[in-house]
């Protein structure tokens, strides 16, 4: 049997490399909120073929009269322009300003949210997130009769989500992604897979505690560590597999959702087994130190 737990803290120095650049990108240039999070419109255009206009030239354009935040290119004469709160009667003026430089000009999209719809919004997220980590700590640390095990898959699940917004804090920043609603939904998802897998993990070490009790603690999370890993690795493949595939041939509104699902279901995979159980047996090994010196 593979003795997982010899390797504990090579799984947690895997974890920092993934963890700490994106610990700093957080900390240097944050996350950049859409609209849905700090308000304003975001009009997505389409230019004639050949209008060979760039992302600077349009900012300049549009800037002379409306507060723009950023132009963005879609690829294919599309444009992406994120401004402050705007009326449709203004959208149309603009449509219109930027007809005059171009040439005909196609509105295929058009939204707006007012701030105060956004800070509400930003409010109930974090609250959101806050209920669900209390829940499943209480949970957790209740159907297991240990606290460890609570404190345990909160470690995990906060792991998988740090790693998912550090990601998106590099991707803001050197390729202008937002996060949306989506985004927050793709955080909860990314909870509740990671928990899953855990909690599968974690009843597998309660069930050997049970049936083995002269059993070492290293043994028995060794082996459910190692009799849980083909089901979470084949579960994850799946998952895995057709997060890809709407990465990469998904469509704009949808892409950056898939690929935090993504970037969730790979971390999520990876915590259960060598960030979950290692936990457990680090605090297992500081409770045996402390005893000794008592």
């Amino acid at each position: 049997m593979i003795d997982w737990m010899k390797y504990t803290w090579l799984y947690f120095v895997i974890s920092a490399v993934f963890i700490l650049p994106g610990v700093i990108s957080l900390s240097f240039f944050g996350i950049k909120p859409s609209i849905d999070f700090v308000g304003g419109a975001m009009i997505e255009v389409q230019l004639e073929p050949g209008a060979q206009l760039s992302t600077t030239e349009l900012s300049d354009l549009v800037g002379e009269t409306y507060a723009v935040q950023s132009v963005q290119s879609l690829g294919n004469d599309r444009f992406m322009i994120r401004c402050g709160e705007i009326s449709n009667d203004q959208k149309d003026q603009m449509i219109e300003k930027i007809s005059a430089q171009v040439g005909q000009v196609e509105t295929l999209r058009f939204e707006t949210i007012g701030p105060t719809l956004s800070k509400e919004l930003l409010k109930k997220t974090l609250v959101a997130l806050g209920i669900v980590t209390v829940i499943i700590t209480i949970y957790i640390a209740k159907q297991f009769d240990s606290f460890r095990f609570g404190v345990g898959a909160i470690l995990a699940m906060a792991h998988d989500i740090v790693i998912v917004l550090g990601f998106f804090s590099l991707f803001g920043y050197f390729f202008g992604v937002e996060i949306d609603v989506l985004f927050v939904t793709a955080l909860l998802t990314t909870l509740s897979f990671s928990v899953h897998d855990t909690i599968v993990v974690y009843d597998r070490v309660r069930e050997l505690q049970h049936t083995h009790p002269g059993a070492s603690v290293r043994n028995i999370y060794n082996t459910a560590v190692t009799e849980t890993m083909t089901r979470s690795i084949n579960n994850s493949v799946t998952i895995i597999l057709m997060l890809l595939a709407l990465s990469l041939l998904g469509g704009e509104t949808i892409r950056w959702f898939a690929i935090a699902l993504l970037i969730g279901a790979i971390a999520g995979t990876y915590s259960s087994p060598f960030t979950s159980v290692p936990i457990l047996w680090v605090w297992q090994l500081l409770d045996l130190r402390k005893n000794q010196r008592k």
